[in-house]
């Protein structure tokens, strides 16, 4: 058992995982992602700092949400994050399109399949590769 105390309130928790905070505090948490996920639809061109001050939110956490993937921004809206890798300007995530795919094809090429030996080329007259039967007559 992990206890801990919550980074938001300090009351002591049983940590299971993820962010280290009580169950009450996700719970103000995810109401408060609601009301700002609401007003993003409701204003899609607002900049981080109008949706933080108008649903009294950090830009830090709205920042983490667009991370996270929970949140993002229209595309035709000036505002973004920055890649993680280039700093390109994104409208989500931690990556733009063009690191993705080449983190992507970085890990494929690292990652080599065992070649393996056509079938072919097993020995087929090798008597210790040979399947044997025993007779009916002599297992009584």
């Amino acid at each position: 058992m992990d206890v801990r105390n919550c980074k938001k309130c300090g009351r002591i928790f049983n940590f299971i995982g993820g962010q280290p905070i009580c169950a009450q505090c996700k719970s103000e948490l995810e109401d408060k992602f609601a009301e700002v996920k609401t007003y993003i639809r409701r204003n899609p061109h607002a900049n981080i700092s109008q949706v933080a001050e108008e649903c009294e939110t950090d830009i830090r956490q709205i920042r983490q949400w667009v991370r996270e993937e929970r949140l993002l921004f229209s595309a035709d809206s000036a505002m973004g994050i920055e890649c993680e890798k280039c700093g390109k300007t994104i409208r989500t995530g931690r990556f733009c399109d063009e690191c993705k795919r080449d983190t992507t094809n970085e890990l494929s090429s690292a990652y080599h399949k065992p070649n393996s030996e056509p079938i072919d080329s097993v020995k087929k007259n090798d008597s210790k590769s040979r399947m044997r039967f025993m007779d009916k007559d002599h297992r009584r």
